[in-house]
Order: structure tokens, then C-alpha cells, then sequence
């Protein structure tokens, strides 16, 4: 692993930052949360969407470490910070496949300890490198998908990438992926024949469906051993311009932001990523700014989470 070079904010005794947290812990038996990077944007390259998405943990990291612990729940918020690590960056080389070995070996040790993995993308290839930790562990899991589309294309010259995450990962010989939901789908960007293939190995929830009592629905309806995935690029484009396919209509970035805090609630969502985070094409660090704070609330939830 690389362990990140971020630039720490100023900090003072009455106004502590993530920073101070996330650039000093390290991994131990006490550890129940860990980030780690996915500098990786070979899939999106190869799904002819606009590349540069491989900075984006760094560009993540960067926001988050400028965050305050969070006022409502300040001291177990604090305790979780305590107990969480920055990992760092998977060392990519270029090769997909491998590297997305690489990051399922990081996730599978993760899980193993009982750690709640964060993965900071990169495309969102980085979701089959991380479905590959529940593979290594054998032991059966779900998915939940936050997203404007269902990645679940057909691999290219037998090659994933960042549009098939979803169809490699619940065709896998291992049959350990049960099922799929797809959460906030718009039926302009979602092909007929993906949105069926979805709905038969799971359910397919249409943006317009997705109202507050809906994502919370969602989100108390986890079932053990879950997956979930945040794709970026289903929040507004006005509220998200920095992703590889930005769209207009999309979901409010404050319903995504209690989207992830409420799946962060429930125990048993067992591993997130936060994907797609483009900041070459970021307007202020906005972009930035929303990856982090969709972190951000899942350090929220799971620290309201009982503590074992």
C-alpha cells in the first residue's frame, strides 16, 4: 500500500480536523474502520468515458481531511475516528485485472478483521476489485448500487471495465454475489435490456421512486453481508460536475448525503465505496467537496452504529 501525502489543514485544540485522525493511525487490533484508495481509471478508458478519475482518491482524501468531527454525536464520532485508518493507495500498474486482485486481497483482509472497508475510486471498476474481497473470503454477500446506471454491460473483447462491475460480478464462478439492487436508476440512461437483466437477479428502483421514505426503506431493508456502492454520477450534475458521465436530473446531493448516512446505520452493510469522482473536470472543488462528505456520513453511520 501508499500510504497518502495529503496536505494537513491548520488545526486547533478547540477545532480538531479528520486530518489529524486519518494522517497519524495506523492498522491494529482495535481498528474498525479503514480507507483505501483505488487510483484507477483503466475502465473508465476503456468504457470510452472521460478518464480521470484515477486521481480522485487523492483529490477525496484532500476534502475529507478538512472535515470536523461531526457536532450532533461528537464523542462517538471521535471514538470511531480513534479507531479508523487511512490505508492508503493500492498500487496500481496498469494492468485492470491485476490491480483489482490487488484491492480484493486488501478488502478480503479487511473483512477477515471484522474492518468496515471505505474504498476511495477511481472508475467504478474499482467495485469488481472490491466485490473480489467477498469472493476471497467465500462466504455468500449482496449488493447495493447507488447510481444513474446499472453497470451491467457486456465485458469488451472479454475485458471488463467500468460500465460491467455488476454483471462480473454476480456472473463470477464463485455464484457467491445473491442478489443486486439498483438504486436511483434514470430511464434515459439505463438501457432496456440492462435495466431487465437487473431486475431478474435483484430489483431496479427508478429515480422517481426515490423519495425520502423510499432511501430510508432502502436502507433499513440491508441484508447481511452487503455491498453497497456509490456511484457520484447519480447526484445532479449541478451539485456533481466532476464525474465521467455527468447528468442533469439526478438526485439532490442532501437526499444522497442521507442516503449514505442511513446505509452507514445499518450493521448490516459490511463494506462501501464512493466512485467515480473526476476532479479534472471539478467546478471549486464542489465535486470534491460532495465525494468527501459522502464519506464523511458514512463515518456518521457507523458511528451511531452499537460499538463492539
Amino acid at each position: 500500500m501508499i500510504r497518502p501525502s495529503v496536505p494537513l489543514p491548520d488545526t486547533h485544540a478547540d477545532d480538531p480536523r479528520l486530518g489529524r485522525w486519518l494522517a497519524s493511525n495506523r492498522l491494529d487490533e482495535a481498528t474498525r474502520v479503514a480507507l483505501v484508495g483505488f487510483p484507477s481509471d483503466e475502465g473508465v478508458r476503456r468504457n470510452g468515458g472521460r478518464v480521470g478519475a484515477a486521481a480522485g482518491p487523492s483529490a477525496l482524501r484532500t476534502a475529507l481531511y478538512r472535515l470536523t468531527p461531526d457536532a450532533r454525536n461528537a464523542e462517538a464520532f471521535a471514538a470511531l475516528l480513534e479507531r479508523t485508518v487511512d490505508l492508503g493507495d493500492v498500487p496500481v500498474t496498469g494492468d485492470l485485472e491485476r490491480d483489482q486482485d490487488a484491492l480484493g486481497a486488501v478488502v478480503a483482509d479487511a473483512l477477515a478483521r471484522g474492518i468496515v472497508p471505505i474504498v476511495l475510486g477511481g472508475g467504478h471498476e474499482t467495485t469488481y476489485g472490491h466485490a473480489l474481497g467477498y469472493v476471497q473470503t467465500r462466504r455468500p454477500f449482496h449488493l447495493l448500487n447507488w447510481d444513474a446506471h446499472a453497470d451491467v454491460r457486456p465485458l469488451v473483447d472479454g475485458l471488463g471495465h467500468s460500465g460491467s462491475p455488476f454483471r462480473q460480478v454476480l456472473e463470477h464462478p464463485s455464484g457467491l454475489a445473491q442478489a443486486y439492487t439498483l438504486a436511483g436508476a434514470m430511464p434515459g440512461r439505463v438501457a432496456p435490456s440492462h435495466a431487465a437483466y437487473a431486475s431478474e437477479r435483484g430489483a431496479v428502483v427508478w429515480l422517481d421512486d426515490l423519495d425520502e421514505a423510499r432511501i430510508q426503506r432502502l436502507a433499513a431493508e440491508i441484508r447481511p453481508r452487503t455491498l453497497v456502492s456509490f456511484d457520484l454520477d447519480l447526484v445532479d450534475a449541478g451539485a456533481m460536475p466532476a464525474v465521467s458521465a455527468p447528468g442533469a436530473g439526478g438526485l439532490g446531493a442532501r437526499a444522497w448525503l442521507r442516503a449514505a448516512e442511513a446505509c452507514a446505520c445499518n450493521p448490516n452493510a459490511t463494506s462501501f465505496d464512493v466512485v467515480e469522482l473526476n476532479p479534472s473536470f471539478d467546478r471549486d472543488g464542489i465535486g470534491a467537496s460532495l465525494a468527501a462528505l459522502t464519506v464523511w456520513h458514512l463515518l456518521a453511520g457507523l458511528a451511531w452504529r452499537p460499538v463492539v
